[in-house]
This record gives C-alpha cells, sequence and structure tokens, in this order.
C-alpha cells in the first residue's frame, strides 16, 4: 500500500527526530485523504496518531463560527495556536470542504478568511502539528488548498479490493467474539464487491442481530442474505463515486 509505506517511512523520523534532523528532515507537514465515504479516511487518522505515539486532537470548525464579525477568524486561530503550543500531535480535521467550501459568499466571506488564515498557518506554523485533512465531497474543495505545499502528499482512498474486504469480515467477526475461520471469506470477500468498509461492518452487525433473534449461531448464509438486502454505496452513490475517482486522476496517489 502508497499510503502504509508514505506513512512508515515518516514513522522513522519520529522514532528518532535529532537524526532526522541531523539529516536534513523536517517535522512532516500532513496529507490530505480524499475518497469514497466509509472507506476508513477517519480511521486512518487515528492509526496515525497510535502508530506514531502522538495525541489525536480533532478540529471541528463548525463548533468555532461564531454570529458576530471576526469573532470566527478568532477562534480558529486561537485552536490553531493551541495545536503549535500543545505539539506534537496529530490534528485531524475531517470533511475539510464543510469548513472551507469553494464559494462562500453566503457568509459575508468568513469562509474564506477563516480559510485565509488556516493557510497561513499550513505555511507558517511553528509547533510539530501533523495535520490530517479528510475530504469527501472533492468538488467544494478550494484550489488554494489543494496548492503544491499545503500538504506533503494528497492520497485517493477508494473502496476496498476483494482481499481487503476478507480482511475487513475478519477483523469485525472477531471483534464480535465470532471466530473468522468458521466463515467462508473467499466466497464474502468475492460477493461483496462495491461495498465499503463501513457497509461491510454493518452487514456483520445487522447478521449477527438476526442470529441473536433466531437464537441461533451467525453464519455465512445470514451474511450473505444480509449483503443482498444490503444495497451498496458503489449502486447508491454511482455518479459521485465517478465524479470523485475521475477527480483523483492525476491529482493523487492511490492509497492502495
Amino acid at each position: 500500500m502508497h499510503l502504509k509505506e508514505w506513512l512508515d517511512k515518516r514513522r522513522l523520523f519520529m522514532d528518532d527526530p535529532k537524526r532526522g534532523e541531523t539529516f536534513g528532515l523536517a517535522f512532516p507537514r500532513g496529507m490530505l485523504l480524499v475518497g469514497v465515504p466509509g472507506c476508513g479516511k477517519s480511521l486512518c487518522a487515528k492509526a496515525v496518531a497510535a502508530a506514531w505515539s502522538l495525541p489525536l486532537v480533532r478540529l471541528d470548525p463548525a463548533a468555532l463560527y461564531d454570529k458576530y464579525i471576526g469573532e470566527t477568524e478568532h477562534n480558529f486561530a486561537k485552536a490553531l495556536a493551541e495545536a503549535d503550543r500543545f505539539s506534537p500531535l496529530v490534528l485531524w480535521v475531517d470533511e475539510i470542504e464543510k469548513a472551507f467550501a469553494a464559494g462562500g459568499d453566503a457568509d459575508s466571506g468568513t469562509s474564506q478568511r477563516v480559510l485565509g488564515t488556516f493557510l497561513s498557518w499550513l505555511q507558517e506554523r511553528h509547533g510539530n502539528v501533523f495535520v490530517v485533512a479528510t475530504a469527501n465531497e472533492v468538488e467544494r474543495l478550494p484550489a488554494e488548498l489543494l496548492r503544491k505545499g499545503r500538504f506533503d502528499e494528497m492520497f485517493f482512498v477508494d473502496l476496498p479490493d476483494e482481499a481487503a474486504r476478507k480482511s475487513i469480515f475478519a477483523i469485525h467477526l472477531g471483534k464480535r467474539k465470532q471466530e473468522p475461520e468458521r466463515f467462508d471469506l473467499e466466497a464474502l470477500g468475492r460477493e461483496s464487491e462495491g461495498y465499503s468498509g463501513a457497509e461491510l461492518e454493518q452487514v456483520v452487525v445487522s447478521a449477527l442481530y438476526t442470529a441473536f433473534a433466531q437464537n441461533g449461531q451467525l453464519t455465512t448464509d445470514l451474511l450473505r442474505q444480509e449483503l443482498q438486502s444490503t444495497p451498496s454505496v458503489s449502486s447508491t452513490a454511482r455518479e459521485k463515486i465517478a465524479l470523485v475517482r475521475g477527480w483523483a486522476q492525476g491529482r493523487t496517489v492511490p492509497a492502495n
């Protein structure tokens, strides 16, 4: 996986920052993850913090917006200054497009001013803050945010392939006290094409509820029945997925 390899290289810097600085490296700036909803972008932020043994702080820009002119920008600048102060840490900005959407004239320019504050901080920040920004609606991302140098890299997270779907089933079965080896993971991985990781988790949960209601055991057949009755994101959001895939082509690095 490109994303895993990329993060592993930067983890080596985290393990020995003094050696990295002597080598000419600096604390990594961050990454932008775009892709299909439910495919693990948010989970990646948590995984990075855990792997690098750094605190994870979630920035919710919506909570910083204020009805009074100038207060939103002040709140945002204060939050970023606090991130610098308590660094090193991983700063997770989820669904960043909702905070800095292009064309924000309706809010008297507040969104554009907040975006300007964020871009300046990205360029000039003094603390060791690794930013993980995620986005689903890529068409709403401001062009200024995508300029080279804002983030170290932009990754595209697509729907899981067959091998990944098998692993996802095994993980969620194991988390719910089920023995993965009891199930036909090959068939489940093969028959779940087009499903996101979040959808596969719900398939396991729903089938488990069915087994509980029937006072029986969870089986491969129950999981298959749940798959057949649950529409996948690839069928319900076909046009949206095509849009984000087209946008990502040539702009991003595949995460897988």
